[in-house]
């Protein structure tokens, strides 16, 4: 069977990343995050003080976008990890300071163009896995399965709130839940590439879904395409 691309999109929190993650397993194909690049690029922002306090200087990081190394690497476990210029930031970028402030980087037509340009070179020869926000709609319109993930936001908020308690960040699920209605209405409404479910996507809502009744289903999804392909 020839390999395909599977884009998956969807709000925050809904566990793009941990399905994108097994199907590239199950597959033998690439896993890329793109949310993870979009995050890189505002820690990146802020570990120079282009977004501090005083405002965020757009104008610096536009500048600095060309001198930007983002890689998808496996770290010492074997896990595949992001590295940004060299430096191992997967837990970084998951913090709270940088989850307020990525939907506003990732609005910049600037930030857009350079990183839909990276992952669409990462594309190329197929059998990849990509999720994210307009994979399906923008980065790969041809891919061969689209997917759209859904949850209510209360659903979402809970699994953020554990994700962030597990790694000992204080944190309260007031806090969380209000950034994940903030970053819904933020992705949504931007101007450039807004957070949109492709036409011919299908829409996977697992607030009453487990990991593994979701991964069973998906598979099934993947299992017709192979029947329908030489």
């Amino acid at each position: 069977m020839k390999k395909i691309i599977i884009a998956i999109d969807g709000h925050s929190s809904t566990g793009k990343s941990t399905l994108a993650k097994q199907l590239a397993e199950h597959l033998d194909y690439i896993y890329i995050d793109s949310g993870a690049m979009y995050r890189a690029v505002t820690l990146y922002a802020i570990e120079n003080g282009f977004i501090s306090s005083d405002g965020f200087d757009k104008t610096r990081l536009i500048q600095s976008l060309s001198g930007l190394q983002i890689a998808f690497n496996k770290d010492s476990r074997k896990n595949v990890a992001l590295f940004l210029n060299g430096q191992l930031v997967s837990s970084k970028i998951r913090t709270m300071e940088v989850s307020n402030m990525v939907s506003q980087v990732a609005a910049l037509p600037e930030v857009r163009k350079c990183l839909v340009k990276e992952q669409r070179l990462m594309g190329l020869n197929r059998g990849l896995v990509m999720d994210g926000r307009d994979i399906g709609s923008v980065v790969f319109p041809d891919a061969e399965l689209k997917i759209f993930m859904t949850a209510s936001a209360n659903t979402r908020a809970l699994r953020r709130f554990d994700e962030l308690s597990n790694r000992d960040e204080s944190i309260d699920y007031k806090t969380v839940y209000e950034n994940i209605i903030f970053r819904d209405k933020k992705d949504s409404s931007r101007k450039n590439s807004p957070l949109l479910k492709a036409i011919d996507a299908r829409i996977l809502d697992n607030s009453k879904l487990d990991q593994e009744a979701q991964f069973k289903l998906v598979l099934s999804w993947v299992d017709e395409f192979k029947k329908d392909t030489p």
